[in-house]
C-alpha cells in the first residue's frame, strides 16, 4: 500500500556573513533573481511530471 505525504513542513535557518555585506547590491540583486528563476524551473518541470502520471 502506498504512503501518501499530504503535507510537507520545512524549515530553514539562515545566516549572512559579515562579509556578504561588502558586495555591491547589484550583485545580490541579481543572484536573488537567479535563484527565484531556478526555483521557478524545477517546480515547473516537478508539475509538469505530475501531469504525465
Amino acid at each position: 500500500m502506498p504512503i501518501e505525504i499530504k503535507e510537507l513542513h520545512i524549515k530553514i535557518n539562515v545566516n549572512e556573513n559579515s562579509n556578504s555585506s561588502a558586495k555591491p547590491a547589484s550583485s545580490s540583486s541579481t543572484n536573488k533573481k537567479d535563484n527565484v528563476a531556478d526555483c521557478v524551473e524545477q517546480v515547473m518541470k516537478i508539475i509538469e511530471r505530475k501531469k504525465e502520471r
